[in-house]
């Protein structure tokens, strides 16, 4: 009998440097701000394209709970050297009122190929995320739960959402994230192919006609990794929380268990066309949970908390046999009290109403978002 996958868990994370005094990103950090922080974390932190922004992720994990304890080592050791400089991380996909024609990016061959080749779209890439890659070590086996969790990521994305604003405006939308990124080419719900032989020779053929240097620059909301056995969910906003950003985690993690399981019994979910995945991709991306998901076998659209409900159901059997029934439990506590957008959103609304002018009230946005980001963190 074929051996169960590891389904190990890694988690990456985008942050912004914001300046504790003028509450907008910093645009020339220091270097010894990323000097330091390497020092410490080595591998695990890295320089992103945007110079306001940094990037870690944690090591190779058994289990959710494992990654859970070292992303917070991480925030709080990112916090902790910013803070000597005057700054602080804010886990948000987007500022609240930050500039980005105003951002440098990076100076890294990466980086500045990227902006040569995307010009504006890439300049507007002032966002950030969060990545869960999860350990399947069969290529085919890849292929094939990539294709059946893209059923699931809108619902993954609703319990994420943590971009409202832009450029100073609430957008009328949980996650502008997405809006902007999909400027870019070979982003959005993944292709369908029938064997992981088929999707290399795609890979292969853009390879070869020069498109891109090799699979890392495609940028699916889930993808198989370029780097690491794994299958990577890259739809998830980074959540403020880190505990929300672990309940997304744990439940990823679980539905590709269930997913496995169904497959090892011969069985598989319903496939459904990107067409009708798309509609609730953009309800979550517009919406979060506030307005309902459709559900395809009924036809209807179905309160959140009513798919909630089924999928919990659906890998509780899962989740404890990983170890994180507790972590996917608290997508309830998520849903009573609302992600990073609803809370942002809050936040500005109360501040107007006692009588902030409206960069006062983003101000005080970023306040909550650097609280959140690493409580207690040096002030």
């Amino acid at each position: 009998m074929r051996r169960e996958p590891s389904f190990t868990v890694g988690i990456e994370e985008e942050y912004l440097l914001v300046d504790r005094e003028t509450r907008d990103l910093v645009v020339d950090p220091p270097d010894a701000l990323m000097t330091r922080c390497e020092a410490e974390l080595a591998e695990r932190v890295s320089p992103e394209f945007l110079q306001s922004q940094i990037e870690v992720g944690t090591s190779k994990r058994e289990t959710v709970r494992e990654a859970a304890e070292e992303l917070a080592e991480l925030r709080r050791c990112i916090a902790r050297v910013a803070a000597d400089y005057n700054l602080a991380p804010i886990a948000a996909s987007t500022h609240p009122f930050a500039q980005w024609d105003a951002q440098k990016h990076t100076r890294k061959e990466r980086y500045d190929e990227l902006a040569r080749d995307m010009q504006a779209v890439v300049r507007r890439l002032l966002i950030c995320g969060m990545h869960v890659h999860v350990g399947l070590d069969d290529d085919e086996l890849r292929i094939d739960l990539m294709q059946q969790i893209s059923y699931f990521l809108p619902h993954l994305l609703a319990l994420s959402t943590s971009s409202p604003f832009w450029r100073g405006e609430t957008t009328g939308l949980k996650c502008y994230r997405l809006s902007v990124f999909e400027e870019l080419p070979r982003t959005g719900l993944p292709e369908s192919f029938d064997s992981f032989g088929e999707y290399q020779r795609h890979v292969d053929a853009m390879v070869s006609a020069g498109l891109i240097e090799d699979a890392t620059k495609i940028w699916w909301d889930v993808r198989p990794s370029a780097r690491f056995p794994t299958l990577e969910m890259r739809v998830a906003d980074v959540c403020t929380r880190i505990e929300d950003g672990i309940t997304v985690a744990a439940l990823y993690v679980s539905l590709m268990r269930m997913l496995y399981a169904l497959k090892r019994d011969n069985q598989r979910w319903r496939k459904y066309s990107n067409m009708l995945i798309q509609e609730n991709r953009w309800r979550a991306q517009r919406y979060g949970f506030d307005e309902g998901l459709v559900d395809f076998g009924k036809g209807e659209v179905v309160s959140y908390g009513t798919l909630l409900e089924e999928i919990i159901g659906l890998v509780s059997e899962h989740a404890g046999a990983l170890n994180c029934l507790e972590e996917v439990a608290h997508a309830r506590d998520i849903l009573n009290r609302g992600t990073s957008a609803h809370r942002q959103i809050a936040t500005y609304d109360a501040a107007i109403a006692a009588g902030a002018d409206k960069r006062e009230a983003l101000a005080q946005v970023v306040d909550f978002l650097i609280a959140e980001t690493v409580p207690g963190a040096p002030t």
